[in-house]
């Protein structure tokens, strides 16, 4: 009788399932009939299987959201979209708002004291200091500082550090400074045409950076001759002339400037003319505070590097001008650069004096 019971049970199970679909059918104003008591022992029956093989326990971490996943939704809102690009469907996200804060206040605050800042030191050094002369004269005789391709590459750079700095701050104080005397249409036309020209000129600004680094690296790295140079004021400060090779102190740190914050603004700088390209828009937003704050640095650090190779130093613009210098301004800033430079015969000879008897033949 016990192999039996299995099928005494299923047979049970199907007449209770007979009553409860009458009585359902009752209920629900259907006539009495085997449909409903039938369609609800189907159910059970296809249900049945479900259930046994739903598992017998339950891991309650397994697809729980870590919390701070939870805290990084906190405040987002995203929409929709039907490109591929999913990050292009948030609309607001709270990094946006301190960004927001970091470009419209706080960023006016760092440019305008770094910027205003130097030009204000410089103004006060050259009152006070005014032009570094050559105090022994010029010599007449010159020696080449500069070739011509090291020239070419200066100047490229320079000129499109001049562009990029330019509209640069176009972006950043513009609205303030510039738009009030131009009026929207005047100013918007300007934007636009500055954007461009700051998109274009980071091309021969990087080949610049790059071309800068590799021609003078062997001459940049930090002697003991360095440390001296800055002991004594370099010649700038006071009217000590210590020794220095063909870079001194001040001129490596502007050497390095450039290569490093200007690769940096370079680096930061094609994150955003290329965006989305493996970032987020959170490091979008972290890409454009240090290319920012990078390039507001390097015009401060720039402006002091004009100052001192045009009006601040006599004979130091004839280095990058035509590219050669006065033995007398070598002497008193690179003299141990002069000496070297003599031992292989690159000096110009002293002219001879008026009047002099040509050499026979």
């Amino acid at each position: 009788m016990a192999r039996y019971r299995p099928l005494r049970a299923l047979l049970a199970l199907g007449v209770l399932c007979l009553v409860l679909g009458l009585a359902m059918g009752l209920e629900g104003g259907l006539e009495p009939g085997v449909d409903g008591g039938l369609a609800l022992g189907l159910k059970l029956s296809w249900c049945s299987p479900a259930l046994a093989e739903q598992p017998s326990s339950v891991n309650p971490t397994a697809q729980s959201v870590k919390e701070q996943d939870l805290l990084k939704e906190l405040h987002k809102v995203q929409g929709r979209g039907s490109i591929p690009d999913t990050k292009s469907y948030v609309i607001q996200q709270p990094a946006g708002r301190d960004w927001r804060q970091f470009h419209e206040v706080t960023l006016r605050w760092i440019g305008g004291i770094t910027i205003l800042g130097m030009l204000a030191l410089l103004l006060v050094f050259n009152l006070f200091r005014g032009m570094v002369r050559i105090e022994s004269g010029r010599s007449g005789r010159t020696l080449v500082r500069f070739n011509g391709f090291e020239r070419f590459v200066h100047w490229m750079t320079a000129m499109c550090f001049l562009t990029l700095a330019l509209t640069g701050l176009n972006i950043t104080f513009g609205k303030e400074l510039l738009l009030p005397y131009m009026g929207p249409q005047v100013f918007t036309e300007w934007s636009q045409w500055a954007k461009y020209a700051h998109n274009y000129a980071s091309f021969p600004f990087t080949l610049g950076v790059v071309l800068i680094f590799l021609l003078w690296i062997a001459w940049n790295f930090p002697t003991p001759t360095d440390f001296r140079w800055l002991r004594e004021g370099g010649g700038i400060i006071g009217h000590e002339h210590p020794p220095a090779r063909r870079f001194n102190a001040g001129q490596k740190v502007i050497y390095w400037v450039v290569v490093l914050v200007g690769g940096t603004m370079a680096a930061s700088g094609y994150i955003l003319m290329f965006p989305f390209y493996e970032t987020d828009i959170s490091q979008m937003q972290t890409a454009q505070m240090v290319h920012a704050i990078a390039g507001v640095i390097f015009v401060a650090i720039m402006l002091a590097h004009i100052y001192i190779g045009t009006i601040g130093m006599e004979g130091a613009f004839e280095a990058m001008g035509n590219g050669r210098v006065d033995v007398n301004w070598a002497r008193e800033h690179h003299s141990l650069w002069l000496e070297r430079q003599i031992a292989k015969g690159r000096v110009e000879e002293p002219p001879a004096p008026e009047g002099s008897p040509a050499p026979a033949e």
